[in-house]
């Protein structure tokens, strides 16, 4: 019998498996065709088994699951991965969706009229009259009355615990200007205990309808907070996460004077007479820590977080960047059955990266994996921290901030390399995606055979025109987030000037001709986890309101496929899942989309009226809408 053949049989026996460092050299000469001629021998023909290529390192020490759990083996280049079952739809199916329009994201048949589920998993597609045939005395049938269905949307890049969280503290993203971002701050405070911490996020200076009165550099300062405020610590996150506004008593707490040096990293804005304006940049804001919220806290964070994903129609999320408490929590939860979505986790930084070994893919059948690191090159470009090639057009001398030493990156990217997980670094400005770019071209370049990695940049949000057909030759991933462009360009001209913006800014469609891969997320709570919002954005590069007429930069547009793709089957290769996730075809997980209107077919305005009429994970309805079919 072959290597692979006695693999397979063992998992069959639902025997421990093991993978080690001297993995037998045979599989590694396997192809993908062989494995899967392979499986058809020995194992159940019921069951659904995909096989992908990819490298993911040598492990340092054995790991075992068994056949009744996901299970992974992992030599250096084949993944087999017994991932569920399949029922022939003459079977019966569980649940039978039809009368839709249903988007697979599949050439070989892109428009279906009904799906049938059995086990969680697609069983069949096809017309309304094959669906007959998939039905028994216990199928559940689903009229969809003509709505649309899609696979299940996948954002990309969604803190989620941070979203919960600002759910419990004062929300300020729609703050129309100063002067309501302290009325909320003051009302909030009111009846508090004096001393008690006040936490916000979400001011946003460049959509105020009016600047406030005072300002250093664009920025709020500190004055009319602190007077409003003066028996509480406050402290509210800018909408990017990469600036803060802290008040008169926070800045006493944590002894911020005038001599206070800000880290490597960071910046301390300050005003003619040199004096801490309140505004504390990159890493200069952990010179204010507000106290660490509970346990209990998270685990609420959590539940509203996942519960908002559910009613956007999200079935799988990205989360970039937990510690190892959060990721302790997070595990809890996946085994408490309480992470409702496919959850793909990354770990925060190389102080994170170091207590682990290997990833864990697949818990909580397979809705928790942990299998990426996330670190950090640069700020972000509205407070002025994204790393640039050039000055900034609004603030001369300042090319922004590095915020992590290149060696720190590199032992990283080294560890991660050797440890069989994903790299993906968060990088704003040309500086930062130009240092990102060399330091993987650098550590891969150490060990060619590692293969196929898919590291990835987190927004590559500015580029340099030369930059740009790296990705695609290098097999980075762009992980871009398309609401920013409408949210952002309004100012980034003013940021950058408009010369850059054009060249290398938000350039969706640059980076598509040169083929490279484009993973779509929100960068919730940046913006609202709205996938909806973010496919009209792609598309139109129009804000809500409609304006500018034709879209700022059109030439930038996505098609809808490419904006649906970037949503469904794009943000599963980035997770190396697309054999599992991204499309709806047979064997497949059952993770769907119901929406009300066909946003592949209306009008420019109308998509931004569809709303979420149903989601389905593993083939189980997680959220309707009343009167929903």
């Amino acid at each position: 019998m072959s290597t692979a053949g006695a693999i397979l049989t063992t998992l069959e026996r639902d025997e421990p498996i093991a993978w080690l460092d001297d993995y037998p050299k045979a599989i590694d000469a396997l192809t993908v065709e062989e494995v899967n001629s392979t499986i058809r021998k020995y194992l159940d023909p019921s069951k659904m088994v995909l096989v992908e290529a990819g490298t993911f390192g040598r492990r340092k020490r054995m790991s075992k699951y068994r056949a009744s759990e996901v299970i992974r083996i992992v030599p250096v280049s084949l993944l087999v991965c017994l991932a569920g079952f399949a029922v022939a739809p003459s079977a019966g199916a569980d649940l039978v969706l039809r009368n839709g329009r249903i988007y697979t994201v599949s050439g070989a048949q892109p428009t279906v009229e009904a799906v049938a589920i059995q086990n969680g998993r697609i069983s069949a597609v096809g017309s309304d009259a094959d669906a007959r045939t998939w039905i028994s005395s216990t199928t559940r049938v689903i009229d969809l009355h003509g709505h649309a269905g899609y696979p299940g949307f996948k954002d990309s890049h969604a803190h989620l615990l941070s979203l919960g969280l600002s759910r419990l503290n004062v929300e300020l993203e729609d703050a129309r200007d100063f002067d309501e971002v302290i009325a909320r701050v003051k009302r909030a405070a009111r009846g508090q205990p004096p001393g008690t911490w006040i936490l916000g996020r979400g001011w946003h200076e460049g959509k105020w309808i009016h600047p406030p009165a005072v300002t250093v550099r664009g920025f709020p300062v500190h004055q009319a907070l602190s007077a409003q405020t003066r028996a509480n610590p406050v402290v509210l996150e800018r909408a990017d996460g990469h600036a803060l506004l802290a008040n008169t008593r926070a800045m006493t707490l944590m002894k911020i004077t005038g001599a206070t040096r800000p880290p490597a990293g960071g910046e301390i804005i300050r005003d003619a007479r040199g004096e801490p304006t309140g505004v504390f940049v990159d890493d200069a804001m952990d010179l204010i820590k507000p106290p660490a919220p509970s346990v209990e806290a998270k685990q609420k964070a959590w539940a509203l977080a996942f519960a908002e994903c559910l009613r956007s129609g999200l079935t799988a999320v990205d989360e970039p960047g937990l510690n190892v408490d959060d990721i302790a929590l997070i595990r809890q939860l996946a085994t408490e059955g309480r992470v409702p979505i496919r959850l793909y986790v990354m770990l925060g930084g190389w102080a994170t990266l170091q207590r682990f070994d290997h990833p864990e893919i697949g818990l909580d059948h397979g809705f928790l994996t942990i299998r990426s690191v996330k670190l950090y090159a640069d700020g972000a470009l509205g407070s002025r921290g994204a790393a640039l090639l050039a000055p900034y057009e609004d603030d001369h001398g300042n090319t922004g901030l590095l915020v992590t030493p290149i060696e720190e990156l590199r032992k990283a990217m080294s560890y991660a390399l050797d440890h069989g997980f994903q790299v993906n670094t968060h990088a704003i400005g040309d500086r930062a995606n130009r240092l990102i770019l060399d330091l993987y071209e650098q550590a891969q370049s150490k060990d060619p055979s590692r293969g196929d990695l898919r590291w990835r940049i987190e927004h590559a949000q500015v580029l340099s025109t030369a930059d740009i057909p790296r990705f695609a030759k290098q097999g980075v991933i762009a992980s871009m987030q398309t609401i920013h462009a409408t949210s952002d360009r309004p100012w980034a001209a003013d940021r950058i000037g408009i010369g850059r913006v054009k060249d290398g800014a938000y350039a969706w469609r640059k980076l598509l001709a040169s083929g490279a891969h484009i993973a779509n997320g929100t960068d919730a709570p940046v913006e609202r986890i709205d996938p909806i919002r973010n496919f009209y954005a792609a598309v139109t590069r129009m804000q809500e309101n409609g304006q500018p007429p034709g879209g700022f930069d059109p030439e930038e547009r996505m098609t809808r496929l490419e904006a649906l793709r970037s949503y469904t089957i794009e943000g599963a290769y980035a997770t190396f899942t697309e054999h599992d996730a991204g499309s709806l075809e047979v064997g497949k997980n059952a993770d769907i989309v119901v929406l009300s209107s066909d946003i592949m077919q209306v009008s420019e305005r109308e998509i931004l009226n569809s709303k979420v009429v149903m989601t389905i994970i593993a083939g189980k309805i997680v959220w309707q809408e009343e009167h929903s079919p």
